[in-house]
């Protein structure tokens, strides 16, 4: 992971940005020990919230998502990105913290 991307990242912990037309985005970041859920050490969540502030679009590794069969020889996807309000989560490939940034905006 690129330093300068991920201290980029962490520098936007508990930021909200305004967008036009009432909505906004929130970004939490925060360092944690490297895991297997977490492998690159950093927990986030980055969400961009219509004017009544429903989540629409949604990068995060808070939870693991579920696979659509077996697990047999899978390992459980964190890393992912919500497609709407309703989305549970579809694997989002995390390389660092530059190109999570780059995919969200």
């Amino acid at each position: 992971m690129r330093k300068r991307g991920i201290a980029t990242l962490l520098d936007l912990h508990q930021e909200v940005i305004d967008q036009d037309d009432g909505y906004w985005v929130k970004i939490e970041a925060w360092e944690v020990q490297a895991s297997d859920a977490v492998p690159h050490g950093v927990r986030y969540s980055l969400t961009l919230h219509n004017p009544k502030g429903l989540r629409i679009l949604g990068y995060d590794n808070a939870h693991s998502v579920k696979m659509r069969s077996g697990y047999s020889g899978r390992r459980l996807a964190y890393d992912h990105k919500h497609r709407s309000a309703t989305d549970p989560g579809i694997r989002y490939e995390f390389r660092d913290a530059h190109q999570l940034l780059c995919d969200f905006f």
